[in-house]
């Protein structure tokens, strides 16, 4: 396996992670604000970084391209939501925003990956 690849996956699983503890944090101790949205955002992407990180989905470089524009968004877009819900305040302006453009980014390069074939 690719070291990108198995990066993707780290990154997936950590991901996961982070969505279940926020999800259940965002049903419990922070109910009522954008937590519970933080999880299921880092969820559903941490699935797709771990279909994104299987060879026969698409072409190498895109799909890592794909992987890597998803990953910074998701990151910026629940970093986001978790900082207001949790801290209180915003990790920087217009950081959520960013975050949701670059996950619709990733999905349209993943796409494109698919278009593709599988190369390398």
């Amino acid at each position: 396996m690719a070291v990108m690849d198995r990066v993707i996956r780290v990154a997936a699983g950590l991901g996961g992670a982070a969505g279940v503890a926020a999800s259940a944090a965002g049903s419990h101790a922070y109910a009522g604000t954008s937590l519970d949205t933080a999880g299921k955002m880092l969820l559903i992407h941490a699935a797709a970084l771990i279909a994104l990180s299987v060879p026969a989905v698409g072409s190498n470089r895109i799909r890592h391209i794909a992987s890597l524009v998803m990953l910074i968004g998701v990151a910026l877009f629940s970093g986001d939501l978790t900082a207001r819900a949790v801290l209180g305040g915003a990790l920087f302006p217009l950081a959520a925003p960013l975050g949701g453009l670059l996950m619709m980014a990733g999905w349209l390069i993943a796409a494109l990956a698919c278009l593709g074939g599988r190369r390398n």
